[in-house]
């Protein structure tokens, strides 16, 4: 019942750009990691998905391969969180396979002194070309363009990041990082989105994806 009203909530609650498009819809089907339901501490008010500290990562029911996601999200001051994707319920956490959009109070935030885990960033990996974050407590806007190995990356409007999982830059980057010790790290063809329970309230909406052709 809880995950029935869930999807009714979000699918209520579109940004009336992205619902325009014919091609995007709500993603709005979600569930606990490695689990069933949706955990406590995630929850609805207004179309919202909030979250406070524990219950763990929340992801899509649906796997997704090449895809457009739109969204806006909100975060605490000193707050950290990520939007995970391909990531695949073989492993036991969503990042060992997965690649992150940043989601981080960049001024409150030790990680924002980094560019490579800066919000926006392809986190560990690849910096966005500039701090586009509201002041904390404002909604931002965000884009994942996943296409095949090429993934963009877009805040407020303006993509910041362009990669190519694979490339040879991907992979000496990824050789110098914390994901070298999981092989299957960026490997997965078609995994989740997560929403990432980093310990710090958090907030989503407007979660909208369009599948792109293989």
């Amino acid at each position: 019942m809880r995950l029935a009203v869930l999807v009714a909530i979000l699918a209520a609650s579109v940004a009336p750009a992205l619902s325009e498009d014919v091609h995007f819809r709500p993603l709005a089907e979600w569930r606990a990691w490695r689990g069933t339901g949706i955990p406590p501490q995630w929850t609805i008010r207004g179309g919202v998905i909030e979250h406070e500290p524990g219950g763990g990562d929340l992801v899509s029911v649906e796997s997704f391969r090449n895809f457009e996601l739109g969204f806006e999200w909100r975060i605490s001051a000193g707050g950290n969180s990520g939007v995970i994707y391909r990531s695949s319920e073989d492993f036991r956490a969503p990042y060992q396979t997965g690649a992150e959009y940043q989601i981080l109070d960049n001024a409150g935030h030790a990680d924002g002194r980094s560019p490579v885990t800066a919000a926006a960033s392809a986190y560990g990996l690849y910096a966005p070309s500039a701090d586009l974050t509201r002041p904390v407590g404002e909604w931002n806007t965000a884009r994942i363009v996943v296409n095949g190995n090429h993934v963009q990356h877009w805040l407020n409007g303006i993509q910041v990041l362009d990669y190519e999982i694979g490339s040879p830059d991907w992979k000496v980057r990824v050789a110098r990082s914390k994901f070298a010790v999981w092989p299957e790290y960026g490997t997965i063809a078609s995994g989740h989105i997560g929403l990432q329970d980093h310990g710090n309230p958090v907030a989503y909406r407007n979660l909208m994806i369009k599948v792109l052709p293989d």
